[in-house]
């Protein structure tokens, strides 16, 4: 399994090695080690989360407040999806940049995704479905929404016509909206976080 950081620091995308043969394949979807070696300190499994999509569904832009805050391994189980992962944390180099990979069923490709850091996918087939590991439990009013179509954020999600939002991630604040009112993680504090999972090592 090889991993290698993305232009949004602290995300993460990693492709696992594929053994095939004339009754298919077989690779390993996660391993602990492999994903500790390269983001630099364990990640704990609190939650699994699965989502079905038709295609040209747009979910996000989602964050988790810090504390609790919400690492994530977003891997796509079946279908594709255009999968983007956005700095949404206040005071960092890379505030409001953004990464986007296509991840499918057949690659096993998976990204890591930081506390701190904003999460959002386009389903580009229908039947998609997507798997999260949450690195912390669901926790009532701590979720961060913001506006995926935000003119300012600029995210190409390659569409003729308009994705099918929720109505709650199509009413969610601008970035920049979310950044006044506090409602953001501060990039001291995530990397604070940060350092103290790695003391835990």
């Amino acid at each position: 399994m090889r991993g290698r950081e993305l232009t949004v620091p602290d995300s993460f995308l990693f492709t696992p090695t594929r053994l095939t043969d004339h009754r298919g394949c077989f690779y390993e979807s996660y391993r602990e080690d492999a994903l500790t070696d390269v983001v630099g300190h364990r990640f704990t499994v609190a939650q699994t989360n699965f989502s079905v999509s038709s295609r040209g569904v747009l979910r996000g832009l989602h964050g988790v407040a810090l504390p609790p805050g919400q690492a994530k391994v977003v891997t796509c189980h079946r279908g594709a999806v255009l999968d983007v992962v956005v700095d949404i944390r206040t005071g960092s180099p890379t505030f409001g940049t953004h990464a986007a990979n296509v991840l499918t069923a057949e690659s096993g490709a998976f990204v890591y995704v930081a506390e701190g850091l904003g999460h959002a996918f386009l389903a580009l087939t229908d039947d998609t479905c997507v798997g999260y590991l949450c690195s912390t439990r669901y926790v009532p009013g701590t979720q961060v929404d913001l506006n995926p179509l935000d003119p300012d954020l600029g995210l190409d999600w390659g569409m003729a016509g308009t994705p099918l939002l929720s109505e709650k991630d199509a009413t969610a604040p601008t970035l920049a909206v979310a950044a006044g009112a506090g409602l953001l993680a501060t990039y001291a504090d995530c990397l604070a976080h940060y350092q103290g999972l790695r003391g835990e090592c």
